[in-house]
This record gives C-alpha cells, structure tokens and sequence, in this order.
C-alpha cells in the first residue's frame, strides 16, 4: 500500500489555536471512480467510508454506473457491496447520514446520445445491515449536482443543482421520520444563488454553500458564499443572503465541511467542466485545483493551502469526527479518475498542550449540539475520577470538573452559543471533544 502524507501548519483567524492538516493517501477502492456520492457510516463504533455511484476510468456515458463500495477505515479493508437500486446508472447524487441510514438523493443518468435526465429518487441504505431499503418519497422537483446538509441531525435540506434543463430555486426539506418533503424558502430570483457543482454545509443554524456553475452559456465559474439562516421554530423559513467577503477564488464540485467553526472545501477545480472532466468553455482538460479553501464565518479573510494532491469531482466527504474526515475518488492530473482513499486530518495546538482527537473515545457525549445539559457517559470504569473542564477556541476555561460516576450530567445553559470543547487529561497529554452549543 502506498502510504504519502503532507503536514502543513496555518493559523487559524480570529483565534489563538493553530491547526495542523494532514492529508494522508491511506488505501484504495475497488476500482477508481469520480463524481461518486461519499458519505460516512458506523457499525458498533467502527467507522466506514461509503461510496454510491459515479462513472469509472472511461470518462463516457457508458461508464455512469450504480456500484457501492465501503471501506472499514479501522481495517483499511475496501470492498463492493449491493449496488443501488435504480434502472439507470448515476452520477452527481449526494449522501447523507442520519443515524443508521443514508441517504443517496437525486443525480442524473446520461443516454447514449449525450442527453441527461434528472433523477427524483431518495435510495435508503441500511448501514447495520448493509442493505438498500425501499426508496423513500421521491424529490419535489428532480435535480443534481445540487448542495445537500442536514441539519440538528433530523432534516435533510437539497438546495438548487442542476433539473434537466436549468439550475433551480428549489429548496427542497426531507424528513425521514415522516418519509416525506416540504419546500423551504426558495432562493432569491438571482442567478448568482442558483447553482450546479457548488457544495456547503450546515452549521447550527445556517447554511453556507460556495462555488459552482451557473446557468449561462459555457456555464461559468461562481465564488459566491451563499447563507441561509434557518428559523429552528419553522425550519421551512429560511433566510437567503450572500456572506461577505467573498473568497476572490472560484470553485466547482468541491467537498465541503466543517472542522469546529471554520468552513472547509476541500479540492474540486476553478473551471466548470462536463463528467469527462473536459471544460465547457472548449478550453480542453481540466486540471485540480489541489487545495483546502476555508474561513471562519466572522472572519475577514478567507485561507488556502495549496500544493496539496487533493482530487477534484468530490461529490460528498465522509465526517468520521469533528477533526477527521474522508474523502475518496474523484479525478486527478489529467482527468485520471482515481481509487485512491485520503484521510484528511486537522490536529488544534492550543499553546504547548498536546492534543488527540480521535473516532473511538473513551467517553461519550449527548446530546451534542447541546441545549441545556450534557451527559458524559465514561465507556472506561477507570475514568471515573478524572478531571474535565469546558475550553472556549481560545483555550479559556470556562468550567472545571470531575467525573463522579458513569453517567454524569452537568449544566451548560449558561453558555453561550457557540463552539467549545470538553477537555480530559490524559497521561501527559489532553483528549479534546467538541461541543457545540445551541
């Protein structure tokens, strides 16, 4: 197995923490695949990387396939499972979790003549049980390469992307616990909101997405911030507005995420280009942009680091922790769809404090966001005892504690919102958790 990694050190804005990014190529799929949809899963606290369609190594319409693959990010073991349960091959859908299950919605198919179609499907995956269950309540509106985040782990929001003919206003709402769909607040009537290719993430309460392509002819490049703030009373209400500054740089099929507060996109390119990874401007092949754009959401500035061989045609990212995520196919110099699987790890120094963070910890947290209360729930007996306290981003102490019993719970209403972590002495260094508080 080839092993490759890159530590690059920046300093994270508007606090004192500085972070480390690892990217690490850690093992590969079956077969290489792009414009997969990626999403993460557990099975008794083991962690997988999951993958749901995408197009193989021929870059033609032949190639759009419905193959599923897991990968046990604890074994390093990679292998095919059932592929989706749909007639047609597909392309630009995204994942996401919500406890057990995922959820691979929308995509589309392209025919032997070169024309696409839009899929409405919802596929549900068993992740226990490695199974595709019946399909959910189809999309209100067919769409692809659209922008998909859930929000206080209970709804699923797919905004704008591509429906056969044009980028869409949609704000689309699932609810699994119901099995169906409402419509949010649709998207101002302005084109640079409206988009295909563009990615984001939901934090707390609002949704950020950036980047993409709009709806015009040779389909340009966008570096808008998108937000909407969600009412948590009335989460069909969603206020739309841009988010200043603006980037300066352009992106399109990025994987995005957040690590703690700050908002991540991960590779993808700065030219918008068709499933073969052939720009549309007629420019010819195009290239990665081998880097992670990020920013604090009340920061002025945005950072990047580049130089890193990070793909692009990222459809989704699996979120193993608040600091460690997957990402795995895409393309790569030269168009080359890859196998390869990277661990992307983000390490926080606060001071001279050493720091681990990690998917299997000795203890647990809930519920996590946080209203009220917390439960820390000790796995280990011989933790009972140890000393905890609550650190704000800077690595002020807010509260200090102990462990008294198994489960212990402790009030946190008097916080702000807000990131913070639960940190644990641990031998000579400290175990951070994250917390984040509603």
């Amino acid at each position: 197995m080839k092993i490759s990694s890159i530590l690059l050190l920046v300093l994270v804005l508007s606090t004192s923490i500085t972070a480390q990014l690892i990217v690490t190529e850690v093992a590969t799929l079956p077969e290489p695949v792009s414009n997969n949809a990626v999403c993460e899963g557990f099975i008794e606290n083991v962690p997988y990387l999951f993958s749901f369609g995408g197009i193989d190594g021929t870059k033609i319409y032949s190639g759009v396939h419905l193959k599923s693959f897991r990968y046990n990010i604890e074994t390093g073991e990679s292998e095919q499972i059932a592929d989706l349960p749909d007639n047609m091959g597909k392309i630009a859908a995204a994942a996401s979790r919500i406890g057990n299950i995922i959820y691979i919605i929308g995509g589309y198919s392209v025919l032997s003549n070169g024309n696409e179609i839009s899929s409405d499907k919802v596929h549900r995956y068993d992740i226990v049980n490695n199974l595709f269950l019946s399909d959910a309540a189809p999309l209100l509106r067919s769409t692809d390469d659209h922008v998909q985040g859930v929000w206080r782990d209970s709804l699923i929001y797919v905004i704008t992307g591509w429906s056969d003919n044009g980028n869409i206003r949609n704000v689309q709402i699932y609810n699994p616990a119901e099995d169906d769909w409402t419509n949010g607040t649709p998207l101002p009537g302005n084109s640079n909101f409206t988009s295909f290719g563009a990615s984001g993430t939901i934090i707390t309460d609002t949704i950020f997405y950036y980047g993409g392509a709009a709806d015009s002819p040779g389909f340009s490049i966008q570096n808008q911030l998108r937000k909407g703030v969600i009412d948590p009373d009335n989460p069909t209400q969603v206020e739309w507005s841009f988010s200043i500054p603006e980037p300066g740089v352009s992106g399109y099929r990025m994987a995005a995420t957040k690590v703690g507060e700050e908002l991540h996109w991960i590779g993808g390119s700065e030219t918008t280009y068709n499933y073969d990874g052939m720009a549309y401007d007629g420019t010819g092949g195009v290239p990665p942009s081998n880097r992670d754009l990020y920013l604090l959401p009340e920061s002025d500035g945005w950072q990047s680091i580049g130089h890193i061989e990070i793909p692009m045609d990222l459809r989704g990212i699996a979120n193993i922790s608040d600091t460690v995520q997957y990402i795995a196919g895409g393309m790569l110099d030269n168009q080359e769809v890859t196998d390869k699987i990277y661990k992307l790890e983000w390490e926080r120094d606060f001071g001279s404090q050493s720091i681990a963070l990690n998917y299997s910890p000795n203890i647990s947290i809930f519920p996590n966001p946080v209203k009220d209360y917390i439960i820390i729930d000790v796995i280990q007996k011989e933790i009972v005892g140890s000393d905890f306290d609550i650190i704000n981003l800077s690595g002020q102490e807010i509260l200090s504690l102990s462990s008294q019993s198994k489960n212990q719970k402790i009030d946190l209403s008097f916080l702000p919102a807000g990131m913070y972590y639960l940190r644990w002495k641990k031998e000579n260094a400290y175990v951070f958790y994250p917390l984040t508080k509603l």
